[in-house]
């Protein structure tokens, strides 16, 4: 089980629900994903009106956990603002903070982002900040009251996978009991079963899912290679090595004249 504050979650599989193909299509996913937890726009959800209001009553119906997000919100008191609306619509206090920083590149406001978690943090917001892979920026979001990191292993739907393991796997090293859960930049499954196995906690998803030609079919598809990272992180890998090694014993070996 995936303890993240204080709710038990099954599924380690984090789904958005923006840029699907028809609602019909997202509500398959979901369910064939086997996500307990979906993340919705407060922007997506009041800017249709009613619509919003029945895009709502849809993510409702399938039994699953939101997760309001901040997105596209580039500054401070607009990132506070909308957290503090998402609440009230949604019923919640978890919040995925986004602080973006930069147009091209959607990263994180590392500066930005750390304020507003502190804030929302004091305010009872069960924060979940979309985060780079830095430790000192990671370090500093603990201290205003996080108690998970979501950093990006590459910048959002860009489909370019972990671009720096190395970063990935000192983070886990450095927080070994946080949960940590990679979100932004994974493109294929074998990105997610990647990233897993360097024993993160859990994989957020949208633009992989939501733009396949076969948004269910990739649904499930990420739901299996999640969970085979998790298992083989679990089961204890070889790490790789320089030189060749036998995989039959030379000691007892048939002698033969």
């Amino acid at each position: 089980m995936l303890k993240l504050y204080d709710a038990e979650i099954s599924s380690r599989l984090l789904l958005g629900t923006a840029r699907y193909p028809s609602p019909a299509i997202l509500a398959e996913a979901v369910k064939r994903s086997g996500t307990e937890i979906v993340t919705v726009s407060l922007r997506r959800e009041t800017a249709g009106g009613r619509s919003g209001g029945a895009f709502f009553e849809m993510i409702r119906a399938l039994g699953v956990r939101v997760l309001p997000n901040t997105a596209g919100c580039h500054g401070v008191s607009e990132a506070v603002l909308t957290a503090k609306m998402a609440r009230e619509l949604f019923g919640t206090n978890w919040i995925k903070l986004e602080v973006i920083g930069n147009h091209d590149t959607l990263q994180p406001d590392v500066f930005g982002l750390v304020e507003a978690a502190r804030i929302l943090s004091a305010e009872g917001f069960e924060v979940f900040p979309y985060t780079t892979d830095d430790l000192v920026v990671a370090e500093k979001l603990l201290e205003a009251g996080c108690g998970v990191l979501m950093p990006w292993c590459a910048p959002i739907g860009s489909a370019a996978g972990p671009l720096n393991p190395t970063a990935l796997r000192s983070m886990r090293a450095h927080f070994p009991d946080i949960p940590l859960i990679v979100d932004a930049g994974v493109g294929r499954p074998s990105h997610a079963t990647s990233v897993m196995e360097l024993g993160f906690d859990a994989v957020l998803l949208n633009t992989a899912v939501a733009g396949a030609g076969d948004p269910v079919a990739m649904a499930s598809a990420f739901a299996k290679a999640i969970e085979s990272g998790h298992e083989a992180f679990g089961a204890g890998m070889l790490e790789p090595r320089d030189v060749a090694v036998p995989s039959t014993p030379i000691i007892g070996k048939a002698a033969f004249a």
